[in-house]
């Protein structure tokens, strides 16, 4: 039991860090893609808006799906169909080639962050105790990955289509193998569903918290990675190399975040580390306003990383303990929110950036982040608490994973 269990903790956190490098691969090489396909900068925010809208739309078809199909099985094909389609926006030559493989994209990716958040929840519900984070900052190792290969390809001026070829080549093999060692969670008992619903289905106005909480850490997020280097340059004065230098710094706190966070939640609770969390980012954001100049504004973007970390992950695991006997679906919702949240975030702080000022635009998503303080208590509606650092299994289909599929 245990090993089937550690065998699929690994494979799914094999998937996150597969995930994490490509969607790095897709989002920090957007000027070669813009380039290759004579995308004009009128037509580029109608592409970008497409992915994050049917990415949603696919959470909303994974929600119906796993009434009847198992999340790892979902898993199992929707990540190479993310996958193949990096390296169809690689090799395309025409618009619409490139408008049929950013859709493709989209609807599966959106399956697939559902369905990776939902085995997550149910393997941290089957361990006992807070893991959740660990997943996250597999995640995160990946995006560095991605992003540093991204910058090889760059340096190299290599075709799209070379830079993609060799980590698809590598990755996609290995997630299929993977695979075959997911671990189903099933729904926890009746006793434990008196918290938000349980199998009687996910009301909305008990996950509205969350889905706020969601929105407001990917607002945080997206204007780090669309607007930190514009911001060091344009504003705080930063050469051009340097400015390229604060969404790595932010990638890495972020890791390190996760990687350190599971053991605050099972020291702690996980009610103090989001508040922390929350605080922290803020502090984060008034640093950043506030810089006279690049370092300083680096070590704010620095904070950011280490705060909004932990937001997005906790926020997926109060989900499944919000409604215990229907997680998967409340998983599925509260997932659209990751899109809305990046939707929203970058328009927003250019918008106000431009008609205002970059720095009074930070404090924006400072505020919002915070609001996340207010709703803090929603993390523990059930036990805050994973006691005692010690695997507590519960149930988990062992014998009906991806191997039987």
């Amino acid at each position: 039991m245990t090993d089937v269990l550690r065998r699929g903790r690994a494979s799914l956190a094999f998937s996150f860090f597969t995930q994490g490098a490509t969607f790095a691969l897709l989002v920090t090489r957007i000027p070669a893609i813009q380039d290759r396909y004579g995308v004009s900068d009128a037509l580029l925010p109608v592409f970008l808006a497409a992915v994050p809208i049917l990415a949603g739309v696919g959470s909303v078809t994974t929600e119906q799906l796993v009434k009847r199909i198992r999340p790892s099985r979902l898993l199992r094909w929707s990540q190479p169909v993310v996958m193949l389609a990096l390296l169809g926006v690689g090799s395309g030559g025409v618009m619409a080639e490139l408008a049929v493989a950013l859709a493709a994209f989209g609807l599966a990716v959106g399956a697939l962050d559902a369905s990776m958040n939902m085995l997550g929840v149910s393997l941290q519900r089957t361990y006992g105790r807070s893991i959740m984070l660990s997943f996250h900052a597999a995640y995160s190792l990946g995006g560095i990955l991605g992003a540093s290969l991204a910058w090889v390809g760059a340096h190299w001026h290599l075709a799209l289509w070379v830079s993609y070829l060799p980590v698809v080549a590598v990755l996609l093999p290995a997630a299929l193998v993977g695979s075959r060692w997911y671990v189903d969670g099933d729904p926890a008992p009746v006793a434990d569903e008196a918290a938000g619903g349980g199998a009687s289905g996910v009301v909305f106005k008990v996950l509205l918290p969350l889905c706020l909480v969601m929105t407001f850490a990917y607002i945080g997020d997206s204007t780090v990675s669309n607007w930190s280097a514009k911001y060091l340059k344009d504003v705080l004065g930063s050469s051009e190399q340097l400015a390229t230098v604060p969404y790595n710094v932010y990638m890495v706190t972020t890791l390190v975040g996760r990687g350190i966070g599971d053991f605050g939640v099972r020291r702690f609770g996980a009610v103090p580390v989001v508040r922390l969390g929350a605080v922290v980012a803020a502090a984060g954001f008034a640093v950043v306003a506030a810089a006279p100049g690049a370092w300083v504004g680096m070590a704010g973007f620095t904070l950011l990383g280490l705060g909004l970390c932990v937001l997005v992950p906790q926020t997926f695991a109060a989900a499944g303990r919000l409604f215990p006997g229907a997680s998967d679906a409340a998983i599925a919702r509260l997932n659209i929110f990751n899109y809305v949240g990046f939707l929203i975030g970058s328009p927003l702080v250019g918008a106000l950036g431009d008609a205002w000022s970059y720095r009074g635009a930070m404090l924006v998503p400072m505020v919002l982040v915070l609001v996340t303080l207010v709703y803090a208590r929603s993390f523990a509606t059930r036990s805050d608490r994973y006691g005692g650092g010690h695997e507590r299994p519960r149930t988990a289909d062992v014998g009906r994973g991806s191997n039987g599929l």
